[in-house]
């Protein structure tokens, strides 16, 4: 079976399971037991666009499942189908943001491509914070200022409570009667630790409807 399930849906599946478990463990109700497999189930197929006959019966497999030895065995399983990141050289982060001369970027062969919904790294010596990501066919990225809270709050990418940075682009999006001299600026509270953010994402909405509105229809290509 080829690679279909994305960092964000593993995490989301993974989620469901722990669920299910908390639900065996301390409801005897079966109807309520019931009706807990069934919103798993649903969640998990509905996380997913389009799937064939093989890989729905594959992710509808979780709910026949009760032990701990199971869903982890069966955890294990899904590693075999994740669909790992599109590897990305420095040479094409550079590309990626070629108006900075000085661009600082990860040690890729460190990275974890396959539980990866984005790319995310920080630059200290110049507040910026990068985020490169795959989108409709192409991979863009975007740069911004980011300022840390050195708090903890509600990332608007996972929805969960880590330490953020308010994270400040640029929109290159402008109006079709604008002014040479318009500017706008979109920004959000971000993990401040991209790997974290990463474990934690179950949904790429918003992270997708940020990018559009910093990059607008500019969507620059490595490929």
């Amino acid at each position: 079976m080829k690679p279909f399930i994305r960092n964000h849906q593993y995490n989301l599946i993974n989620k469901q399971i722990g669920i299910l478990q908390h639900t065996y463990r301390t409801v005897s109700d079966t109807k309520i037991v019931e009706s807990v497999r069934y919103s798993a189930q649903s969640k998990i197929i509905d996380a997913f666009v389009t799937l064939t006959d093989a890989e729905h019966q594959m992710l509808t497999q979780v709910t026949d499942m009760q032990t701990a030895e199971d869903f982890q065995a069966y955890l294990r399983s899904l590693e075999f189908v994740l669909e790992p990141f599109p590897q990305v050289t420095g040479q094409q982060m550079k590309k990626l943001f070629h108006k900075n001369k000085k661009l600082v970027i990860p040690n890729v062969a460190a990275l974890d491509y396959g539980h990866m919904t984005y790319l995310g790294w920080s630059d200290i010596a110049t507040n910026k914070m990068f985020i490169v990501y795959p989108l409709n066919g192409s991979i863009v990225g975007i740069e911004g200022k980011y300022t840390p809270t050195h708090k903890k709050g509600v990332c608007f990418i996972c929805n969960k409570h880590e330490e953020v940075a308010l994270f400040s682009a640029v929109s290159k999006s402008r109006p079709a009667n604008a002014s040479p001299d318009y500017y706008k600026a979109v920004g959000n509270y971000l993990c401040l630790h991209s790997n974290l953010c990463n474990k934690n994402m179950t949904d790429v909405t918003a992270l997708e409807k940020f990018i559009h509105q910093v990059i607008g229809d500019d969507i620059h290509r490595y490929r």
